[in-house]
């Protein structure tokens, strides 16, 4: 099963947040049929958005991630909420690029380099937090790296990632490392040196070892302290009728006089989760009604 911890290392001087996500990046390739290159892009978007919004403590909380970049993934859109349920879509689910030599999936060519990414954080403020800052690689977990650094002043190092084979997803997780105020310059020497020697984490989800072990592993401490309850992020829409009959509400009077007089009908298709919902004449005159 997913899921999130928290841990502690060198006597709380440096803080890690673990993630696995690999059924809820499967469910997303299923609910999109997502390219293996979209998988690992958006399973990797979708992983960074749980981490993020696992520090989320308000009941409606949500982050939303938008990674747009010049590749021909087009846009990249993940959003979670303080219950880590989770969801994103691509623009190109289908993209295909080259694999890179070393024969894995080159998730940068297919995101581009050049581009922004936004965090979008709405915590019951009046307006909601947005951040940005420039595609670095399209790699993701590096832009998120230097995201952190120059727009939330936050040092840390990401790492994100999605195992792909023929049969879907085999394993996707992430985990970021975030060094406290009081760590030691011997503290950051020893994470950096650990963390380039580390493996892959999506190969270390896929041998099997627990959250805690990769804790371990990255930090090179072996008596790091858990300080929260697991977690388990899921792929869930918040979609519903409703939300859609405000989305039709949107488009105007005119407009919807011409759907009712030319359709007859409507269909509208989440993004998130590609659920259908249709709309009678009767609702249509009904939303129509509510404008007037």
């Amino acid at each position: 099963m997913d899921n999130i911890k928290r841990f502690l290392a060198y006597n709380g001087r440096v803080n890690i947040i673990c993630v696995s996500t690999t059924e809820l990046v499967e469910d997303a390739r299923k609910v999109h049929n997502l390219s293996p290159v979209a998988t690992a892009a958006l399973g990797r978007t979708l992983t960074m958005a749980s981490i993020i919004a696992s520090g989320m403590k308000g009941e409606n909380d949500t982050v939303t991630l938008q990674i747009k970049g010049n590749g021909p993934i087009g846009n990249i859109i993940a959003v979670s909420d303080s219950k880590l349920r989770t969801r994103g879509y691509v623009t190109n689910a289908q993209v295909d690029v080259p694999l890179k030599e070393n024969g894995k999936l080159n998730v940068s060519a297919a995101v581009g380099n050049d581009g922004f990414i936004y965090v979008i954080k709405d915590i019951g403020l009046k307006e909601p937090y947005i951040g940005m800052s420039k595609i670095v690689s399209g790699e993701i977990a590096e832009d998120f790296t230097n995201y952190f650094y120059t727009s939330e002043q936050k040092p840390s190092a990401v790492a994100l990632g999605v195992l792909v084979d023929k049969n879907g997803v085999r394993s996707s997780g992430g985990y970021m490392v975030i060094p406290m105020p009081d760590a030691t310059e011997d503290d950051i020497f020893i994470l950096e040196n650990r963390i380039k020697e580390a493996k892959p984490i999506s190969k270390m989800l896929d041998e099997e070892m627990t959250l805690e072990e990769i804790a371990k592993d990255i930090t090179g401490d072996q008596d790091i302290q858990a300080v929260e309850e697991n977690m388990t992020p899921k792929f869930e829409c918040n979609c519903s009728k409703e939300k859609m009959a405000n989305g039709l509400a949107t488009i105007g009077k005119t407009e919807l006089k011409s759907i009712i007089e030319e359709d007859k009908k409507a269909e509208l298709v989440c993004h998130f989760c590609n659920k259908k919902y249709e709309f009678t004449e009767q609702e249509l005159i009904e939303i129509l009604k509510e404008l007037n």
